[in-house]
């Protein structure tokens, strides 16, 4: 037997009165328990001096200064939007589950309960009150941030953030000629990302014909045709939701495949789920213009590779070709702050820019990943770094990645792509939800689990699903490479019967031997 990394891990505490900071490292592995920190206060703070202020309200900003706050220093936090959250809580995420969650259902209602038995007569869907369940849940949400500065005592102020110089911002506030301005001995910027247009902006979004995701989430009625331009996540997750609904969608790539970040097994088996549904994929093709009239558009597109030019009409045409950073009135160039070939801010390995040591970037302005979880975490690193209090850990190795559509997709770590390209030796266990009894009984045994270990070692390298819960259920495989685990320590890990949790199980076991449910 292999190794089992988790079984053997020590776990040191600290005593009243010991050292202040204590690291268990254990085959590579380490974590810290550290003291409690909500008393001190790192800086010397004085009428409206702050310790801390954070540009952007969004999932990195509004984290960083909560966490500030509870290290005890003294928090300000500058947003222009007049809602907490970003992009991902007010016209993201969290929209786009919603009504995600309300398609899906309206689907599942349509298509499939009658032959579990209940019928439904007269089935329709009211956009309108669709709309207002998400908005909703959106302001529910933005309400309980607004709550938690209150009683974590972040000074919440609402305009555009600007750096005038290292140690302070001028905010000018919404809709007002009148500036304040905060003084700071850190500062942290966490303004977040804007949609990307189409490169030459050839198809310009207006938000009546041509839409960003944000006017996709707040469409008052379901288009006839809709045109996709991008297949990654959101234009995935958005063109479903209308699909559910009734619309007629076709993606438009440029590139022969959906979802490069992903497991190549796996988009191909999800992009075959999604032409069930009824989405069209037109692979390897540009669009080139557009001809917008008040109610419809017909796109130019002809092949990436060259070839022969075709038009196709749509009602609405998404662009979902990604997202850039947003610096626009940051204050960047005045402070000859460095950003690279795409807008990032660069940054050191402490988030720290160049030539300002008091000045940090988190979130989708620097390098990595645009996702609210990775800023997060980068929110909470910074601060504890600013505090002193631990060594601000961020493993860019085990960020997840979801795709919110039906059936998910969920991954963490390397590809079986990347690993050949590496010269990497690696076992691959895969396992179907159609083997797993609960995927069956709640009727979505769709899809399969992916485990890419280590051939040598076991260790974990990489893990990707396709199929119902597969971003809950990401959250094992991730902790497990968080922690240096090996695919054996999974596949002995009992799970509760009957769980969607014991196809991550068996596909571990189909790494190092063979799973107990499948032949």
């Amino acid at each position: 037997m292999k190794a089992a990394v988790f079984r053997n891990l020590a776990v040191a505490w600290r005593p009243a009165g010991s050292s202040p900071l204590l690291s268990q490292k254990n085959q590579g592995l380490s974590f810290s328990l550290l003291p409690s920190a909500v008393q001190r206060r790192g800086f010397a703070s004085a009428g409206g001096k702050y310790d801390v202020v954070v540009v952007g309200g969004g999932p990195g900003g509004y984290v960083a200064a909560i966490k500030a706050a509870q290290l005890g220093l003294k928090t300000a936090c500058v947003e222009k939007r007049g809602t907490l959250g970003g992009t991902c809580l007010n016209v993201g995420c969290i929209p786009s589950k919603a009504v995600l969650n309300i398609s899906n259902k309206y689907v599942d209602a349509r298509d499939h309960f009658e032959r579990l038995g209940i019928k439904i007569d007269g089935l329709s869907i009211d956009i309108d009150k669709m709309q207002k369940q998400k908005q909703k849940v959106v302001s529910t949400l933005t309400q309980g941030i607004e709550h938690l500065f209150r009683r974590n005592g972040v000074n919440y102020y609402v305009g555009e953030g600007k750096l005038t110089d290292s140690n302070s911002v001028e905010v000018t506030p919404n809709g007002k000629s009148e500036k304040q301005r905060l003084d700071a001995g850190h500062i942290i910027l966490a303004t977040g990302s804007e949609a990307s247009p189409l490169p030459g902006n050839v198809v310009p979004i207006d938000e009546k014909v041509i839409i960003s995701s944000t006017g996709a989430l707040a469409l008052d009625k379901v288009p006839k045709r809709m045109a996709v331009i991008g297949g990654g996540v959101i234009g995935l997750e958005l063109g479903s939701v209308w699909r559910n609904l009734g619309a007629e969608v076709t993606v438009v790539e440029f590139l022969d495949r959906l979802l490069p970040p992903v497991d190549g097994e796996v988009a191909k088996a999800f992009q075959k789920e999604m032409e069930k549904t009824g989405i069209k994929f037109q692979l390897g093709t540009k669009v080139v213009g557009a001809d917008v009239r008040e109610s419809s558009a017909t796109l130019h597109v002809e092949p990436a590779k060259g070839g022969n030019p075709f038009e196709m009409e749509a009602d609405v045409v998404l662009v979902a070709v990604g997202r850039r950073p947003y610096t626009k009135n940051l204050g960047l160039e005045e402070l000859g702050i460095e950003t690279d070939r795409v807008g990032r801010v660069v940054v050191d390995d402490r988030f720290c820019v160049p030539n300002y040591q008091n000045i940090r970037a988190i979130g989708d302005l620097i390098r990595g990943p645009m996702l609210a979880h990775k800023a997060e975490e980068e929110g909470i690193a910074c601060v504890e770094m600013i505090a002193g209090v631990g060594e601000g850990h961020v493993n860019y190795e085990t960020i997840p990645s979801v795709i919110y559509t039906h059936p998910e997709i969920a991954g963490v770590g390397k590809t079986e792509e990347e690993l050949k390209a590496n010269g990497v030796s690696y076992n691959k266990g895969t396992f179907p939800f159609a083997a797993n009894s609960r995927a069956r009984a709640n009727d979505v045994a769709t899809g399969f689990v992916k485990v890419l270990a280590h051939k040598d070692s076991d260790k974990l390298l990489g893990a990707w699903i396709m199929g119902p819960e597969a971003g809950e259920l990401i959250g094992q495989l991730v902790l497990g490479m968080e922690y240096g685990a090996a695919a054996e320590d999974l596949g002995r890990t009992c799970v509760s019967h009957p769980t969607l949790s014991e196809a991550v199980k068996e596909a571990c076991m189909a790494c190092y031997d063979k799973p107990i449910h499948m032949a």
